[in-house]
């Protein structure tokens, strides 16, 4: 153990600027009468955790920023207004609810082996309980899987929809979990990482690697053809773009057919080109997704039902003590998809 609960410091995870980040001691945090210490089980590493340390936190945030959102643990210290919640209680936190902004830019962060979450007696949309047959790995994961759901919800799935998810990250791996939990048979998912698309195929999916493979043609051979304006276009219901990558924006309007769904789930961080005749005369319909507004709880059910398997995603884990090397290893995604932190450990 890091640290045992009668201490009065601990170790987080912060950055202090461009690439530079460490596992900074810290004063043990203390509740207030609305608030919950959480003693955290296990935080995984995010894409955007990638980012925030890369600019070296958020704008216009002070250094040192502390990081990790993707989080379980057990209630370690209760309020004295907090209703609901006891000591012993497992549970998953909702980093972005009430406030906090828990590794986002937020006074707390997730990789610490204790974590204060503060309003909890006021917002009940922070903390769910995990059910015991879950794990704490579970828990973890249902962050990333919220995200994941949001971005199918909000392309409208259906069961008998023909889908395409384009990055086969955490989230367009966990966008093929809830699709398939929603009973989805067809899909197909384009990366060019052989080691994420080898998990994907152990999943169910059809895989295509644009560095090997003509993305049309691999898409038409899955899902037949559909004839638009003269032009032959694959016969795809839904596209879910989860790169980030503008050129794969662009191409995802170019192949889409009549009526396509388009949703954008990756996040971009500079200025894509659209194509707005193609929108206009295939009639696509274009959205953003953007986290889970409050997809936590069906998250938790998808998980119990033991018809999805999430701890496929977890490709290594590391302790606390070994940060640097879970940070390094989660910059390698050729070989890594979801990194998973022990905060006790």
């Amino acid at each position: 153990m890091l640290q045992e609960s009668h201490m009065t410091a601990i170790q987080q995870v912060r950055i202090h600027g461009p690439a530079q980040f460490a596992l900074d001691t810290i004063a043990l945090p203390s509740p207030g009468p609305d608030d919950v210490l959480i003693a955290v089980h296990h935080c995984g590493i995010c894409g955007s955790d990638l980012s925030y340390v890369a600019m070296g936190g958020l704008p216009g945030n002070p250094a040192p920023m502390p990081l990790g959102h993707e989080l379980s643990g057990v209630v370690q210290e209760v309020g004295d207004n907090v209703r609901g919640f006891q000591v012993g209680d497992r549970v998953v936190v909702n980093p972005t609810a009430g406030g906090n902004g828990i590794g986002n830019g937020g006074p707390e962060g997730g990789f610490a082996p204790q974590l204060l979450v503060r309003g909890v007696a006021t917002d009940p949309d922070i903390l769910f309980r995990l059910p015991d047959h879950l794990s704490d790995e579970d828990g973890a994961l249902v962050e990333p899987l919220g995200v994941a759901m949001h971005a199918v919800n909000r392309s409208e799935l259906t069961a008998e929809d023909k889908l395409v998810i384009f990055g086969a990250g955490p989230i367009g791996l966990g966008v093929l979990l809830v699709a398939q939990y929603r009973g989805v048979k067809q899909c197909v998912v384009v990366d060019m990482s052989e080691t994420r698309l080898q998990l994907a195929r152990k999943l169910g999916a059809v895989t295509c690697n644009p560095s090997t493979a003509d993305v049309e043609a691999t898409l038409k051979d899955a899902f037949g053809s559909s004839e638009n304006l003269g032009r032959s276009l694959p016969d795809v219901d839904v596209m879910i773009e989860a790169t980030g990558v503008g050129a794969v924006f662009e191409q995802c309007v170019k192949l889409a057919r009549f009526g396509s769904r388009i949703t954008l789930v990756g996040v971009h961080k500079a200025p894509a080109s659209l194509d707005l005749l193609s929108v206009l005369s295939k009639e696509l319909c274009i959205r953003g997704s953007m986290a889970y507004p409050d997809e936590f709880p069906a998250v938790i059910d998808m998980l119990s039902s033991g018809r999805v398997d999430a701890h496929a995603l977890i490709s290594h884990r590391f302790p606390l003590s070994r940060f640097d090397e879970a940070f390094a290893t989660a910059q390698r995604p050729e070989e890594a998809v979801k990194v998973m932190v022990d905060c006790q450990a």
